[in-house]
């Protein structure tokens, strides 16, 4: 006989798992192309999730607009300057293809070049509800690296979920074209 223990456990981690699959037909290039979006309402973590990769797309190629973008992501908590210092120090040195590496079809051999509708997956598992519901930790796979990266959201009082902190600027495996031992 199956240890029934482990039945009500796996299916207690299938339920806390939630994937959602979001499309952009084009990547916002600032604050109001962002708000434009359906997903711009915040009010779904995995929305927040999403839109914080297309903010940091478009920090990649123009810092004024992406800091304009990820500080509407954060809410009531703009970027310090130790942030931005941060973002411009992972996003030095041509390695914009960072963000673009967890949109579908972006790998290593391609120049991390997604394919259009740029398509983004953002899943959550049995640990990632923290502190009784008000964070989420989520993750987002990458063309670039074996496991997924996080990304966690705070929920406000009036329902609305922000960026909290993000982990998806972590070094993964170089483009093709500057690998000298591909």
């Amino acid at each position: 006989m199956s240890n029934p223990f482990l039945y009500v456990k796996n299916k207690l981690r299938a339920a806390a798992s939630r994937k959602e699959t979001y499309t952009f037909e084009e990547l916002p290039k600032n604050l109001e192309e962002l708000k434009a979006l359906p997903e711009a309402v915040l009010d779904d973590p995995f929305k927040t999730a999403a839109l914080s990769l297309c903010a940091l797309c478009a920090y990649s190629e123009d810092r004024e607009a992406g800091t304009e973008m990820l500080n509407f992501l954060r809410g009531p908590r703009p970027m310090s300057p130790a942030e931005i210092a941060f973002l411009n120090d992972r996003l030095m040195d041509g390695k914009n293809y960072v963000a673009r590496s967890y949109f579908n079809g972006a790998t290593p051999e391609n120049e991390y070049t997604p394919t259009k509708p740029y398509t983004v997956k953002v899943i959550s598992n049995q640990y990632s509800e923290l502190e009784g519901g008000n964070y989420m930790k989520l993750l987002i796979n990458s063309g670039g690296a074996d496991s997924p990266r996080s990304v966690t959201l705070r929920k406000t009082g009036g329902g609305k979920w922000y960026l909290w902190e993000q982990n998806l600027l972590s070094d993964i495996r170089i483009p093709k074209s500057q690998d000298d031992w591909a």
